[in-house]
């Protein structure tokens, strides 16, 4: 089925929350191009969302499991009455996805119901095709509800934890790509690690950037003469901001006025706090706890650079945001990132290497202004041409119109 005809669902495991704004604004780009999507959630996010963005998405999401267990129930009793057969079916995929995964076997006994619920009300909607972003555990409700006679599905992988080694296998990539309609993967290096991973499925693997909206991120050509830089992202350990403190005090004897903040929370956020203090930086290294999307532009337009010592990404969406705006990126040389940022737009270097990440800070605060500005043009100009929103939401919905019979 092609066209405006088309029913379109995404499908997540929770949403909206604070890390899935991009998808947010994916899905609003496709709807601005005149397709309808319908949203599903496995469950509900249960921090608070400050977004005035992502609570109105809340409202326009349809819950499988929060607030509906009894009719989760009643959707898992009329597709077994309506379908044995396919169920019956089912179980050997089911078996082989458990046993490649290791463990959680009650987790993929829920799977299997929220399918049941998820085929059921998606055939409700008369929904042709579903979209999930992350190959995990949307992504196994796709499948199997795929085999229940639900919609036909396509997967967007983004790595760092769907791709390392050893983790593919676990989430029965290859089963998932070979009953997928087409497969995303989001950099030239995802892509290569599917295609090592599921062969067979190779020529179902479609490279779409994920994009900004543009017209959110106003190019500023002359750098301000600031002192801060921005880090924007989940503390946690993926993302590398232990390293930031230790790696300040190497740098602020010779740049006193030097401070980096950090937008965001999470599970690492004491262990930080516990390294400013080791280290003496309390007035160099600043938490703040999580933003809007206005908010976080805002710290980007009146920053000096922004800073992601991550160890495991697939391409941060907050590269692309300052690289709009126009501030160099200082970041790492891991999974997709050396696509997009290279000397001629920041500093790169290997995750972890604190005095790499001091060195990355020196030279940022003695660019001048110029250097600064041409580094910044640079990166506007690679995000205009390779992670335009718009592009991107139109190269996706032609894939979704086009989509293979599976």
């Amino acid at each position: 089925m092609t066209g405006a005809s088309m029913k379109l669902a995404y499908l997540l495991n929770t949403y909206p929350l604070i890390s899935t704004t991009f998808i947010r604004r994916e899905i609003q780009a496709i709807e601005a191009l005149g397709q309808p999507v319908e949203r599903f959630a496995v469950r509900d996010w249960d921090g608070e969302l400050v977004d005035p963005d992502d609570i109105a998405e809340h409202g326009k999401t349809r819950y499988i499991l929060t607030g509906g267990k009894s009719a989760l129930l009643r959707d898992v009793l009329l597709t077994l009455l309506a379908h044995p057969l396919r169920t019956l079916m089912l179980l050997p995929l089911w078996w082989r996805v458990w046993r490649n995964a290791e463990r959680k076997f009650v987790e993929h006994v829920a799977y299997l119901l929220e399918a049941m619920a998820f085929a059921r009300r998606a055939g409700a909607l008369d929904v042709d095709h579903v979209h999930v972003h992350f190959s995990t555990n949307a992504a196994t409700v796709a499948l199997f509800a795929r085999r229940l006679g639900g919609p036909s599905y396509s997967i967007t992988v983004h790595g760092p934890d769907e791709i390392v080694p050893g983790e593919p296998a676990r989430l029965s990539i290859r089963e998932k790509a070979r009953d997928a309609a087409f497969l995303v993967a989001i950099t030239r290096y995802c892509r290569d690690r599917i295609a090592q991973e599921a062969p067979d499925s190779a020529d179902k693997i479609r490279i779409v950037p994920c994009g900004i909206d543009l017209a959110q991120f106003p190019f500023s050509p002359d750098p301000p003469a600031s002192s801060r830089v921005i880090c924007i992202g989940r503390l946690c350990a993926n993302k590398g901001q232990i390293h930031i403190p230790p790696a300040i005090a190497q740098v602020i004897e010779e740049f006193p006025d030097l401070v980096v903040e950090l937008i965001g929370g999470g599970e690492d956020e004491a262990a930080i706090r516990a390294a400013i203090a080791r280290h003496k930086v309390e007035d160099h290294v600043i938490v703040h706890g999580w933003g809007t999307g206005a908010y976080v532009r805002e710290q980007l337009l009146a920053g000096r650079a922004m800073l992601l010592p991550s160890y495991a990404e697939g391409l941060p969406i907050g590269i692309m945001e300052a690289f709009a705006i126009g501030r160099p990126v200082l970041s790492t040389t891991i999974a997709g990132i050396p696509e997009l940022l290279d000397g001629d737009c920041g500093w790169i270097f290997a995750p972890g290497d604190e005095s790499a990440i001091a060195d990355a800070l020196r030279g940022i605060m003695r660019a001048t202004p110029e250097q600064r500005a041409a580094m910044g043009a640079e990166g506007r100009r690679r995000v205009e041409e390779r992670h335009d929103l718009h592009k991107s939401a139109q190269t996706l919905l032609l894939a979704f119109q086009n989509r293979p019979a599976t």
